[in-house]
């Protein structure tokens, strides 16, 4: 299995959970400007809508999306956590989490908007703040991680997109749950070595 992705993009939560799984796999590293591979690779041909993470499952065989991608990985695992059962609650619950961090996704990726202004960044602070106040609500200091005591892919998603307020300087930290979850995951071994990988650390 490839991963293609982009050092500190939502391809670092695939990128955490293969780690967590620990069956080989190998790193293609994307320009999303050029769409150019590290090898020089054309990535629209491999994802043609130009964004990471992708998976090369086998040669010509990719899959897109890090929502459909974290639950494929997870269902192809040995980890009990990352693969619920079809059809039960706690596949729902994994699909309601990584749901919800497709919308903490789409408040904080406004921090990258090109041309920012101060008035458009103080909006975009405000739907972030917003977004991690619902997150928030959704945490219990009862629960290890998001949905339970055992680590998901949500807990890996919504760590990383909390990461991005870390580059962009941004203190989220009030939102004190949701901090503490980052701070977990970000010290797991499986978060310290994508993050040595993709020359972040």
């Amino acid at each position: 299995m490839k991963l293609y992705y982009k050092p500190g993009a939502c391809s670092l939560a695939t990128h955490i959970i293969l780690n967590e799984i620990g069956k080989p796999y190998s790193l293609e590293k994307v320009d999303t400007s050029t769409k150019k591979t590290e090898t020089g690779a054309d990535y629209l041909l491999i994802n043609p809508r130009g964004a990471v993470p992708a998976i090369e499952i086998e040669p010509s065989v990719v899959l897109t999306q890090n929502s459909a991608i974290l639950q494929y990985i997870g269902d192809h695992s040995d980890i009990t956590a990352f693969k619920p059962a079809s059809g039960s609650l706690e596949r729902a619950r994994l699909q309601e989490a990584l749901g919800f961090c497709g919308d903490l996704h789409s408040a904080f990726g406004g921090l990258f908007a090109p041309g920012l202004t101060a008035e458009a960044e103080k909006s975009v602070h405000e739907q972030i703040h917003r977004r991690m106040s619902q997150f928030e609500e959704m945490l219990s200091d009862e629960r290890a991680y998001w949905l339970g005591d055992d680590f998901t892919q949500a807990d890996a998603y919504a760590a990383v997109i909390m990461t991005w307020s870390v580059f962009k300087k941004l203190d989220i930290s009030h939102h004190r749950k949701a901090w503490a979850l980052r701070e977990k995951v970000m010290a797991r071994p499986s978060a310290k070595r994508a993050f040595q990988e993709e020359g972040l650390a």
